[in-house]
């Protein structure tokens, strides 16, 4: 008989992040006014049309290659959830809208990740979606 583990993810922190609280890290106590997803880092490489990509999941876990979370960074600064996975074939919404945050959505993975680089590659091909997404929440 064999028990399916759930795997933890490794999460990938902004070293430059100040917490709020001496006990905890800045993505749980995030300073008075710091934008949701601080504390993960922005992966400055990734620019693409004013458009950036956060971590949260850390692609390089050999757990986290069909799983991933993250966000995008529009160009007014506006952030979204994204959570890509390999499991799914089409982009959807998982959250509405809420303060700070114009929403989370499910990206597909064309195929697994294991490094920064391929998961930009995901992120630039999920872009045009991404500001079709974005220009409905803020027409709405």
């Amino acid at each position: 008989m064999s028990v399916d583990t759930p795997k933890g993810r490794v999460i990938r922190t902004d070293p430059t992040a100040k917490s709020a609280s001496p006990d905890d890290p800045p993505f749980v106590a995030k300073p008075p006014g710091a934008p949701v997803y601080y504390g993960f880092p922005i992966l400055e490489s990734s620019l693409t049309d004013g458009w950036k990509l956060g971590v949260i999941t850390d692609p390089q876990d050999p757990n986290a290659s069909d799983f991933l979370d993250g966000f995008v960074v529009a160009p007014d600064g506006s952030r979204a959830g994204v959570v890509w996975e390999l499991a799914v074939t089409e982009l959807s919404q998982i959250l509405g809208p809420s303060p700070g945050r114009w929403g989370v959505f499910s990206i597909p993975l064309s195929r697994p990740v294991h490094n920064d680089d391929e998961l930009i590659g995901e992120f630039r091909r999920a872009l045009p979606a991404l500001k079709e997404l974005w220009i409905k929440a803020h027409d709405a």
